[in-house]
């Protein structure tokens, strides 16, 4: 990515992660549709009453790992092989570490977390079993993602998309088998999620083993480097924090929710399944342009920093504008994937909430090419505070306005924080480009440019 066209390399680079995050929307979405028509309304509302939560604790895995990766980008676009493959190996043990503990923390707290959410007495046992297993998942959830983080590190986003279709077919599959043969319920939809997503992270980690040579170990690469591991954490712990910080505010968002009824679960269940699927451009555009700049950052070629970032924010606001008029004039009849016809009140809930929705679309092209950005030049304590905002801003909506306006107040509390976080992370993003790019000569490569801060 440090030579050619920049909006060319960047949609390139991104089409096959946006297919990979389409599939793996796919898997939650198969969960939503088959549980939805095949068990009830009751049974999609169990899945969806802890999406937050989810989103919590996955959040903070993806995030680590897509945090671990960014020096291995800087470091590839430096050509310095030796301190890349060092990086990797760091990441790794670090990653088994935030796998092992995670999974354990979780696992013991997960009764307590529903409780805490305001779960209604109907839906709790669904929603129990469902997140249980999802959390004994972690660790296939930390492998595919490093795994593939490495992967799109280097250039290669083709081969993790190619193993997501595969294990994506696989997933439905098994939620077919898992609920109507086997009859083990929201259970066998979990459990369908975690297989699948198991062997993509595995199918992963032996085309790094067996195609990219480059990338195996010498001997005296496979230590324990304190400083690499420092700052492996630098960029990772603050990285899964932003995400897990954001995550704060929509669990307190879903307990709000909660609190008003099942039909009001159902309904904002389904609008987010929806709502997480339309967003997936967004994030595989924002993960193109910050390994963009990340790689021309090591090579030290500022000029095309600037433009990355600044091209990338444009197409961003572009789909934004475009796929909320689709979600303002579309989102009843998208909602009838998840719904049965004759729920109208869970229809009406979850069109309101796409309709709203659509109106502020376009903040989030900027939001997350600005925040992704920022973390790519090595400011992941910025884009970490930005998440913090948007976590004040959704939480003063659900605590203040839900009681007085109910539904509709939820309907609005993730445009206000939007709008507000962009308010932070673009005016800093453009400052710390400015900054990065400003001390970098125009052809000397910076090796360590990024990487301490």
């Amino acid at each position: 990515m440090t030579s050619g066209n920049p909006v060319r390399l960047i949609l390139t680079f991104a089409f096959p992660l946006l297919l990979g995050n389409l599939l793996q929307q796919t898997y939650n979405m198969a969960d939503a549709a088959i549980v939805g028509q095949f068990l009830g309304s009751d049974a999609l509302a169990g899945v969806g009453a802890t999406s937050s939560v989810q989103f919590l604790v996955l959040g903070f895995c993806i995030g680590t790992s897509v945090g671990f990766c960014i020096p291995v980008a800087q470091k590839f676009g430096a050509k310095d092989y030796t301190s890349m493959r060092k990086y990797i190996f760091n990441g790794i043990l670090l990653t088994a570490a935030i796998a092992v503990f995670t999974t354990i923390l979780t696992v013991l707290l997960c009764r307590n977390i529903i409780l805490l959410l305001k779960t209604p007495d109907a839906i709790f046992g669904n929603a129990y079993i469902y997140l249980l297993i999802i959390f004994i998942g972690i660790p296939f959830t930390l492998l595919y993602n490093f795994c593939a983080g490495i992967l799109r590190a280097i250039g290669d986003s083709r081969t993790p998309f190619i193993f997501l279709a595969i294990s994506t077919i696989l997933n439905v599959f098994l939620d077919l088998f898992c609920i109507l043969v086997l009859k083990w319920g929201v259970a066998g939809a979990a459990i369908a999620t975690i297989v699948s997503q198991g062997i993509s992270g595995i199918l992963c980690a032996a085309v790094i083993i067996r195609k990219f040579t480059f990338l195996h170990f010498e001997e005296n690469e496979k230590q324990v480097n304190a400083v690499i591991s420092k700052n492996l954490l630098l960029m990772g712990i603050p990285m899964g924090l932003q995400y897990s910080i954001t995550a704060i505010g929509s669990m307190v968002m879903q307990g709000a929710n909660n609190s008003l009824g099942t039909i009001y679960v159902s309904g904002f269940t389904a609008g987010m399944k929806i709502k997480q699927f339309a967003m997936c451009p967004f994030d595989a555009l924002a993960t193109g342009v910050s390994t963009f700049c990340a790689q021309n950052l090591g090579a030290g070629k500022r000029d095309r920093i600037r433009t990355g970032m600044l091209q990338g924010i444009f197409i961003g606001i572009g789909y934004g504008l475009a796929i909320g008029l689709v979600l303002i004039f579309f989102g009843r009849p998208m909602s009838l994937l998840f719904i049965k016809p004759d729920k109208t009140q869970i229809l009406d809930a979850s069109a309101q909430y796409l309709r709203c929705m659509g109106y502020f679309y376009w903040a989030l092209g900027i939001l997350n090419v600005a925040r992704m950005v920022t973390q790519a030049l090595g400011y992941a304590g910025r884009a970490m505070i930005s998440g913090a905002v948007e976590m004040a801003a959704r939480i003063f909506v659900s605590l203040v306005f839900v009681p007085m306006s109910g539904f509709t107040a939820i309907c609005w509390a993730d445009q206000t924080a939007w709008i507000t976080a962009c308010c932070f992370i673009l005016p800093t993003c453009l400052l710390i480009v400015r900054n990065v790019t400003g001390k970098l000569p125009e052809s000397v490569p910076a090796e360590n440019a990024g990487l301490q801060k």
